[in-house]
């Protein structure tokens, strides 16, 4: 599938969306005005978390993307001009793998080089706080304020320090004494448990076999900035090689797929019989996971688009459920007021309360092997179980649509608000909830929300209904509805 970039006419304003700043190589990221951000996020975060570290270090890493080196190396250029200390990284990694370095050596943040699951003409900057994760909305703000003001941090006299360091040390380190790694070793060892694992071309590369120390099947490990004409993205679309290559697979042990984002901070899974699990079904088993044979307790934090099936599960435990709206640093602010027990979202990206406050998917990879090892049991039989548990039956599935101009958008939103909708696919509206977009329950318990990408210029549609025929039913009737405003 071809996933070309969209003509430029016009250059984007810089804007951070739910997870830090992105644009079109060339035309909206360049060198020119990454090296303007930098510093002056370098600055926001000294101004932030300056008093609690004492520091004056900066962490700079990056991914596989066109330019991603360089580009890390420009920004820790204009960051050390300014006086910073930068400790850049020496190869590609994970993005949380620079919060994790980020937090472990107390430094101001991280700023990292990616675009995550964009596609190839994309590049981006996400910006780590002290603590380990995504900074709140309040400190995106601080660096828009003087991006919109036009300040330029002019060099010191005397620039800072610059070293280089291997970020997945450390990190390795720390996921491994999170699960019971000896069991998965020797599992995977005696052939009781097969692992494939789809990078994507992207992070996570080398990521399962640094942390296990035994050999998988690791699939599109090499770097290919244009991801095959399509996206790094978890979603079936993209994995036709990793589908087809586990149900032509044939074991009488427990097999499992793995699925990465471009920068490691996403995950999706294949269960032993080809099919695709989302979030939407692994952050259930997780959480049965934790609670049960991890012991650990605190609340379930859910975004907005995310499967009734997960409150279902908290439920069963008595564990508590807050929601956010969608974008993971609402995530990370609540881990930081409160026990959290795990964190997650539609789109892939889970955190634990016990790690940093930071989506983490290799870390999620390790607690799904742990799962399966423990209880011999394949990740869909595992779903299935908390089915049965919960007497949950529904589906869900979502799609993007693309817009015509951003004409389309401002007449869509001015419908939604000024029009609510009252009816949906032939079932009536009984609450609409519009704290991130437009969730409307239906009478049915069905659900449909709709909303803008952060992103792209995209309408994401999500549902999830009783059957795949009235989710397929439903997502029509939006599409419909969207062409015809």
């Amino acid at each position: 599938m071809v996933h070309s970039a969209p003509i430029v006419t016009t250059i984007n304003p810089i804007k951070f969306g739910t997870d830090g700043w992105r644009g079109l190589i060339a035309a909206d990221f360049t060198f020119d005005r990454l090296t303007f951000v930098a510093p002056l996020a370098a600055q926001v975060l000294a101004k932030v978390y300056g008093n609690t570290t004492g520091s004056n270090t900066i962490i700079v890493g990056y991914d596989r993307r066109f330019l991603s080196e360089e580009f890390a190396q420009a920004t820790a250029d204009s960051v050390r001009a300014i006086g910073f200390d930068v400790l850049l990284s020496e190869c590609f990694a994970p993005t949380p793998a620079f919060s994790w370095v980020a937090k472990q050596q107390n430094a101001l943040g991280a700023l990292v080089i990616t675009a995550s699951h964009n596609p190839g003409g994309y590049s981006g900057l996400k910006v780590k706080g002290a603590f380990g994760g995504s900074v709140p909305p309040d400190v995106t703000q601080q660096i828009e304020a003087l991006i919109k003001a036009e300040v330029r941090e002019r060099p010191t006299e005397k620039p800072g320090s610059l070293q280089m360091f291997n970020p997945w040390t450390s990190y390795c380190e720390g996921l491994r004494s999170q699960v019971n790694i000896v069991a998965i070793q020797e599992a995977i060892a005696q052939g009781k448990l097969t692992v494939f694992a789809d990078v994507m071309h992207g992070a996570a590369a080398t990521g399962l076999e640094r942390l296990l120390g035994v050999p998988i099947q690791e699939l599109n490990s090499d770097r290919d900035p244009l991801f095959e004409g399509g996206a790094p993205e978890p979603l079936p679309r993209y994995l036709s090689k990793l589908l087809q290559t586990i149900r032509d697979y044939r074991s009488d042990s427990p097999v499992v797929g793995l699925v990465f984002d471009g920068d490691a901070d996403r995950i999706a899974a294949v269960d032993g019989q080809g099919n695709f699990l989302s979030s939407q079904v692994l952050i259930p088993i997780l959480i049965e996971h934790l609670f049960v044979r991890k012991g650990y307790r605190g609340e379930v934090v859910k975004t907005v688009s995310g499967s009734d099936l997960m409150p279902q599960v908290a439920k069963l435990h008595n564990l508590p459920v807050f929601e956010t709206p969608i974008g993971y640093k609402y995530i990370a602010d609540r881990m930081l007021e409160t026990q959290v027990l795990l964190g997650g979202e539609e789109s892939g990206g889970i955190g634990y309360g016990h790690h940093i406050p930071e989506r983490d998917a290799l870390l999620a990879a390790l607690y799904l092997l742990e799962t399966v090892v423990q209880t011999g049991q394949d990740l869909g039989e595992q779903d299935h179980q908390l089915r049965l548990k919960t007497g949950f039956t529904a589906v869900y599935d979502r799609i993007d649509l693309p817009l015509a101009s951003m004409d389309v958008r401002a007449a869509l939103l001015n419908q939604l608000q000024n029009q609510p909708l009252k009816e949906i696919a032939g079932r009536s509206v009984i609450h609409c909830q519009t704290d991130d977009g437009y969730k409307f329950r239906l009478a049915d318990q069905s659900w449909l929300l709709i909303r803008f990408s952060g992103t792209e210029p995209v309408l994401r549609l999500y549902c999830e209904a009783a059957t795949i025929e009235q989710v397929n039913q439903t997502l029509n009737w939006a599409k419909e509805w969207a062409g015809s405003v």
